[in-house]
């Protein structure tokens, strides 16, 4: 009598996110952004990441579609930089909110910013590093992650002191420093707080929707 056979393990499916759903959805947060920011020179500033991002993202959707996850989190990403553009960082009402309720004494939207800064592109780096390189499977996609993360973040610190020499005072709704002469370090140090995180708490469920990717291209 042979031996029972045992199904075969279900496949990771992929979650039913349209890609051009959250597209269209940073679309419309982005209209509603750049309607009448309070500096026009600051909103573009702070969201031409995602002015450049958002067409990459969709041209390449076909030949290198991103996992659920990371889109996700890019078009979340995309909402919180929309939001710190129309309103300055340092003006944001929910930041203000914040500060006026726990007795702060900034305002903190520019502090989730750089949290996200580290967050999110650490899923993205994370991704690229496990589907173009041989590391997928070694332990070294984690430490460069952060890496890559904190080398973004000094390299965005550096371009707000350019900013702020060709621009001066008018650069300082960018800068968003609110008179902390530590801002650069903070908004590093958080970058940092938040790819740390990240990859901590989302690898296991990013490897398992990338697996779905796979299967689902199969």
């Amino acid at each position: 009598m042979s031996a029972p056979t045992l199904p075969a393990p279900a496949r990771p499916t992929p979650w039913r996110v349209p890609p051009l759903l959250l597209a269209g959805i940073v679309m419309g947060g982005m209209i509603v952004s750049g309607w009448a920011p309070r500096d026009r020179v600051t909103w573009l500033l702070e969201t031409v990441w995602v002015i450049v991002g958002l067409p990459l993202v969709v041209l390449a959707r076909r030949r290198f579609p991103l996992t659920d996850l990371l889109c996700c989190l890019l078009a979340l990403h995309a909402l919180v930089l929309a939001t710190g553009g129309h309103y300055t960082y340092a003006q944001v009402p929910l930041g203000d909110w914040i500060r006026d309720t726990f007795g702060l004494q900034r305002n903190p939207y520019d502090r989730l910013g750089h949290l996200m800064q580290g967050f999110v592109p650490a899923v993205l780096v994370r991704e690229l590093l496990s589907r173009t390189s041989p590391l997928r499977g070694s332990r070294w996609p984690a430490p460069l992650t952060v890496c890559a993360c904190l080398a973004f973040s000094a390299l965005f610190e550096l371009f707000e002191w350019a900013a702020a020499v060709i621009g001066g005072h008018d650069a300082d709704a960018f800068l968003a420093t609110q008179g902390d002469v530590w801002d650069t370090q903070w908004d590093m140090f958080c970058a940092l707080v938040g790819a740390t995180v990240s990859v901590l708490v989302l690898s296991r469920l990013h490897d398992r929707r990338m697996a779905a990717l796979e299967a689902a291209a199969r």
